[in-house]
């Protein structure tokens, strides 16, 4: 027997199609505009959605807060002829006598080489017993020294030699030029200049960051601002620990954009034109320039800035909303500053779905005229 499809029944079979494409949703990037409205504060979701405008943006302008503490901004310079715990010093002792107290028969002088300065900052010289080393340059170590052998030697002539750095040392890791222990001498007394001694930063400067770690205290600076404010180039002390390191910082590019990864900052601040242009812009053939959105999980202070508040504590879930179709709209994006962990979403166009449906019931029609084709044979 054969079976014959009439037009009506080819008609409720599409009808049936598009009722099932309907039920399954159709693929996409993420929600829509719509959807995103919808889950506001204001329709009983979990996050506010704000269009951006100048106050917006001016309330949002954070730029990470990098800097040294003032306990190391305010160190001076140290004198490197100051003896150190653990420097290495060279001693000579003349005697005006021909048998001293030091020197070898038929020689005046002494030489009492590597004489190393102590945990505690102490060393000692036969005859004059255990002198305190550290603290002194080694003119008034000389005078010391003079004065304890005085007593014992006539007119006694003292010589002092810093070997420099032995306990004065940095160490510096990370990417620069060449990681190491680096003494502290006279021309490296200061951030910048042991920072070049090492070889430089093998990383871009603009994403530099430079750690200064002292103690229990610590502070970091980008290294453009070190070189841009002579200011946080502080002075050095011995044990301190410099890292230099990329910036970590990254946001998240989701839905019609020319391209969906986690990207990596490139410099200190980041607009949201910015941010788009950096994966290849909007999708021409897709992306609805007016769904533009930044999720970000915004400070109370920030956050009460922005929605004109006073009430909201804790982290609040923000989604900043940017239509470049407005006639201010491509300046609001170029003002709005993108943060570390933001995510920028852009939405599909409405059509888009239209063409993935049309698509769909197309070659459903063209299925079902084919069966109506085989079974009319």
């Amino acid at each position: 027997m054969t079976i014959r499809y009439s037009r009506g029944a080819r008609m409720v079979a599409l009808l049936a199609l598009v009722a099932t494409v309907a039920a399954c949703g159709l693929p996409r990037s993420g929600p829509t505009k719509r959807e995103i409205f919808e889950g506001s504060v204001q329709k009983s979701g979990d996050a506010f959605v704000v269009s951006v405008n100048d106050r917006v943006t001016r309330a949002t302008s954070v730029v990470p807060a990098l800097g040294f503490p003032n306990s190391l901004l305010n160190a001076g310079v140290s004198g490197s002829d100051v003896i150190r715990p653990g420097d290495t010093l060279g001693l000579t002792v003349y005697e005006n006598v021909d048998e001293g107290l030091l020197a070898e028969r038929g020689v005046n002088s002494s030489v009492l080489e590597e004489v190393q300065v102590d945990g505690s900052g102490y060393i000692f010289v036969p005859y004059a017993g255990r002198i305190r080393a550290a603290g002194n340059t080694p003119e008034r170590l000389r005078q010391i020294i003079t004065e304890k052998l005085d007593a014992q030697t006539p007119d006694p002539q003292v010589l002092v030699r810093r070997i420099a750095g032995d306990g004065a040392t940095v160490s510096l890791i990370g990417e620069v030029g060449a990681q190491g222990v680096y003494a502290i001498e006279r021309p490296t007394r200061t951030l910048t200049a042991m920072l070049a001694q090492a070889g430089g930063v093998a990383i871009e400067p603009e994403i530099a960051r430079v750690t200064l770690i002292r103690g229990n205290e610590r502070g970091t600076v980008w290294l453009q601002d070190l070189y841009e404010h002579g200011e946080l180039d502080i002075a050095l002390r011995s044990g301190d620990r410099i890292l230099v390191e990329e910036d970590t910082r990254a946001y998240s590019a989701l839905g019609a954009t020319g391209a969906q990864s986690i990207v990596p900052f490139e410099s200190q601040t980041l607009s949201a034109i910015e941010a788009i242009a950096t994966v290849g812009g909007l999708n021409t053939n897709l992306a609805d320039p007016t769904g533009v959105f930044v999720f970000r999980n915004e400070p109370a202070e920030i956050a009460n800035a922005v929605l004109a508040r006073n009430d909201l504590t804790g982290d609040q879930r923000i989604v900043y909303v940017l239509d470049l179709t407005e006639p201010t709209g491509m300046f609001m994006a170029r003002d709005f500053s993108i943060r570390d962990g933001d995510t920028v979403y852009v939405t599909e166009a409405p059509y888009v779905q239209w063409q993935k449906t049309l698509a769909i019931l197309t070659g459903a029609a063209a299925g079902v005229n084919s069966v109506s084709s085989i079974s009319g044979n």
